[in-house]
């Protein structure tokens, strides 16, 4: 007999109107909502912890789309957030640039190409306008100009959206790959020295040794135990 398949849980209707409320919102990832990204933003909405004023990218009709999604009445955006602007893109003064790559770290679509005190500069067709580049600069060499005179949803597609939102989650894979690796160096790294510690160390002492002993073992268990939900 084949093997019984094991049914996938549905969405509680919590999940789904948050993965509603996410799919209406810019995916700028801007931050401007207070929350670390729009989904974050999508799921303080629908658990009743966040109005739905609080999209500057998204604008007037974001704010209405929202309404739609949650029976909430329309109303204006909160400024303590941001205006409703036309769509902006970031441009880097090239000879200003000291290639400090703080900007890289901190765009969350990966749309600045650069490396360690070389030039960066802004792939323009992938920029999301999101200003968090602005801020992390130590020089003041990104400036943001203005690409287009409509605003919010008029001056940005559901495709730009939808692109935006894929380049922010393989962003957000990159950056998990980056963490697996380091942390699968570090565990090498100390069962290296754990298994002869002796020779890792300036102490000959043995109850200073047992200490360390104690010290990495206990950190390769923490180690362990973070990467165990990934394998």
């Amino acid at each position: 007999m084949p093997e019984a398949l094991t049914p996938t849980p549905s969405p509680s209707p919590l999940q789904g109107l948050a993965a509603e409320l996410d799919a209406a919102l810019p995916q700028t990832q801007c931050t401007r909502c207070g929350y670390p990204d729009c989904r974050g933003y999508a799921q303080a909405i629908a658990q009743g912890l966040a109005d739905i004023d609080r999209c500057p990218p998204g604008g007037a009709e974001g704010v209405r789309r929202l309404a739609a999604l949650t029976g909430r009445p329309v109303k204006p955006l909160d400024a303590a957030c941001g205006a409703e602007v036309p769509r902006k893109l970031a441009f880097i003064d090239e000879a200003w640039c000291i290639g400090c790559t703080l900007c890289i770290k901190a765009c969350p679509v990966d749309c600045i190409a650069g490396a360690n005190k070389r030039m960066h500069t802004v792939i323009e067709n992938e920029c999301t306008g999101c200003e968090l580049c602005v801020s992390a600069c130590p020089v003041d060499c990104i400036v943001l100009e203005d690409v287009t005179t409509a605003t919010g949803w008029a001056a940005w597609s559901p495709a730009q959206a939808d692109h935006a939102r894929a380049r922010y989650e393989e962003h957000r894979r990159r950056l998990a790959r980056q963490e697996e690796q380091t942390r699968e160096r570090l565990i090498a790294k100390a069962e290296t020295k754990l298994a002869d510690l002796p020779a890792h160390s300036r102490h000959e002492d043995p109850q200073v040794l047992d200490k360390k002993r104690a010290v990495i073992e206990a950190a390769l268990a923490r180690a362990r135990a973070q990467r165990a939900p990934r394998a």
